[in-house]
């Protein structure tokens, strides 16, 4: 039990850390477009909002917290955000069933952008008076992070943090490769694991010192796959146990609202970890699609935090809508079967 959770927690970290690397370095290529990006009308602020959500990781969240404490996103485009978001649970179910996140992505896409414009309808104007918004600033760092008169200097004299991060990255690819981790034959997901490692891997060595330190070693390394591993492995066995272990499986079959409740209830964290117990009883095929969109509305892994230290009115408020999103849909799939 103990060994496949093991190498099936391997396998997802090191598609996450890949990712991640990836995520972050287009994140920082384009850090202060995204004004230009969002249109003046506000339909286009939902479909902007759903698309910051629909991007994997906290990063999106992030960014629709900072264009709304600059009045740039509505309050309802921010609840799109949020509804849409799975935080670091989409690089994981993206690991373990592409498919099926596929689905959920999408479905989370269009399920955001009604309850964001009757956010709007209902009490988008109200809720200014609430929060004030003048504490966050969107940083401009720019980052010219492939030049060719530097790759092979910085290759010559490497750090510790670079090649730590390219022996992670090689390894990485010869597991995969070797069928040790990953798919046993090779098929589009193996294909699909290799080419977003390749892109890390340039990356990583290409990238100005700078950049690798602060955003990938500091940032994607220590502070978010540490939590993943542990939430990852911790998620893996216990779904095993309930599965497997301690038969829970027919009472969570019988008892289905009682679940809803509780995955909503979890949803409410402010943390990625939790939720990572429902993606992996969904792809078990322990809970229906309706409870884990139900816990994904209402969870926002961890991109609300910032909200949460500017304006707790609104963090509040955004959870309480999400909480009554969350229970609303998947009671709706839930009583049709899904």
């Amino acid at each position: 039990m103990f060994l496949k959770a093991l190498y099936d927690t391997i396998m997802i970290t090191v598609f996450v850390f890949a990712m991640m690397l990836v995520i972050e370095y287009i994140n920082v290529q384009t850090r202060g477009k995204w004004e230009k990006i969002i249109g003046r009308r506000r339909f286009g602020q939902y479909l902007v909002g759903a698309l910051l959500g629909a991007v994997p990781g906290c990063l999106g969240s992030f960014t629709a917290v900072a264009l709304y404490s600059h009045n740039i996103l509505s309050l309802g485009a921010l609840v799109t955000t949020m509804i849409a978001t799975m935080g670091d649970e989409t690089f994981v179910i993206m690991a373990m069933a592409p498919r099926k996140a596929l689905l959920v992505i999408t479905a989370l896409f269009f399920i955001s952008i009604p309850f964001g414009w009757l956010t709007d309808l209902l009490i988008g104007k109200r809720a200014n008076k609430f929060f004030k918004c003048e504490c966050m600033e969107v940083h401009g760092e720019h980052c010219e992070c492939f030049k060719r008169e530097y790759v092979i200097p910085q290759l010559k004299q490497l750090s510790l943090e670079r090649f730590l991060l390219l022996l992670i990255s090689i390894v990485s690819i010869l597991l995969v490769v070797f069928g040790v981790i990953g798919p046993e034959k090779w098929n589009w997901v193996r294909i699909t694991i290799l080419f977003v490692l390749f892109v890390a891997t340039f990356i990583i060595l290409t990238v100005p010192d700078h950049f690798l330190k602060e955003h990938m070693w500091e940032h994607v390394l220590k502070n978010h796959i540490p939590k993943i591993i542990l939430w990852t492995f911790g998620a893996l066995v216990l779904v095993e146990l309930i599965v497997n272990r301690l038969n829970l499986d027919s009472w969570i079959q019988s008892s289905k609202l009682i679940v809803l409740l509780i995955a909503c209830l979890i949803g409410l964290i402010p943390e990625s970890g939790p939720h990572l117990i429902f993606v992996t009883l969904y792809v078990s095929g322990t809970i229906p699609l309706s409870i884990l969109l139900a816990s994904s509305i209402v969870q926002d892994g961890h991109g609300a935090l910032p909200l949460l230290a500017h304006s707790r009115k609104i963090f509040l408020l955004v959870k309480l809508i999400n909480f009554i999103a969350g229970i609303s849909v998947g009671g709706i799939l839930l009583l049709n079967g899904l």
